[in-house]
């Protein structure tokens, strides 16, 4: 059974950005796995920007390459799926704005998106991301100046990312990775999330009226090591972004940190307790994750 020639759909693969510019400035480069920066302008008609010269990381270098290998940074407004599935060894940066999906399946490379100088309004108070942002993500980073629309993170099961406010539904069905909001939150927090963990700035002490509470615990950061990790997040973030918010609340971290919730599902702190205890009778990392399973299976 086949199709009809006529009836074949041409998605005009060689009129976008990754075909007409990144593969064709960067080729030689990626033969040779040497490091290259591109800036380029983009528009909201330029969609899945990156995912072919992404493929082409990936078929050349199936374990990835060291962060920033190619560096691409774009200047205007990111279309839909900007950076989707994007592997180890490519960032993009993009001053301006994304629509949907940002993100969308990010593999191990890195994104970043801030407001251009100069601009009169607030990027924490301003939407710079559209909905469903790093739906299915594995792995790599993400840091938004701004905030994203719904459904951030859904499905996310291994990256990072730090954004400064998230409508409805965020980290929904989420079972991996940390994820740090700087800012409010929408209706339904944290439904169906059954992995990961969520560090909120609760400035209103009103988390606690959208969190859905069937799966997850809410608790002040008081953790050393969860402190280390939310401190060393917001310093990457105003690394990449030059946030104003994470500026702000790095200046007065002592005051900050009280407000902030950790978010974690019962099972996953379950599942992390059972493998520190494995770990202390002397197994392996890969050992004890196996064990915990296991026990936590048969509970």
């Amino acid at each position: 059974m086949g199709y009809g020639q006529k009836q074949v759909y041409d998605f005009e693969l060689e009129k976008t950005i990754d075909e007409k510019i990144l593969l064709k400035k960067l080729r030689e480069a990626l033969r040779g796995g040497q490091k290259k920066s591109l800036h380029i302008e983009i528009s909201n008609t330029d969609r899945a920007l990156g995912t072919i010269f992404g493929s082409e990381i990936t078929r050349l270098y199936p374990e990835g390459l060291l962060e920033d290998t190619y560096a691409i940074n774009c200047t205007g407004s990111g279309g839909q799926s900007f950076g989707a599935f994007i592997p180890k060894g490519l960032t993009l940066e993009l001053v301006g704005d994304s629509n949907d999906y940002f993100g969308k399946g990010l593999s191990g490379g890195k994104l970043v998106v801030y407001p251009p100088q100069g601009v009169k309004f607030k990027a924490e108070d301003n939407i710079v991301i559209g909905n469903v942002a790093l739906y299915g993500a594995t792995s790599g980073k993400a840091f938004i100046c701004g905030i994203a629309g719904e459904r951030f993170c859904v499905r996310n099961s291994g990256a990072t990312a730090v954004v400064e406010g998230v409508g409805d539904h965020g980290c929904e069905y989420m079972t991996g990775g940390r994820v740090v909001v700087l800012g409010p939150t929408g209706k339904n927090f944290a439904a169906g999330m059954s992995g990961g963990i969520a560090y909120v700035l609760d400035e209103k002490r009103d988390l606690y009226k959208r969190l859905n509470k069937e799966m997850v615990s809410s608790e002040v950061v008081t953790n050393k090591y969860d402190v280390l990790e939310l401190k060393d997040m917001i310093k990457e973030h105003v690394a990449y972004t030059n946030s104003a918010k994470g500026k702000e609340i790095l200046d007065n971290f002592g005051e900050h940190l009280p407000k902030f919730k950790k978010i974690m599902p019962h099972d996953y702190r379950r599942m992390l307790n059972t493998i520190v205890q494995m770990e202390e009778k002397g197994l392996s990392s890969e050992q004890a994750q196996i064990e915990a399973f296991y026990a936590n299976t048969k509970k």
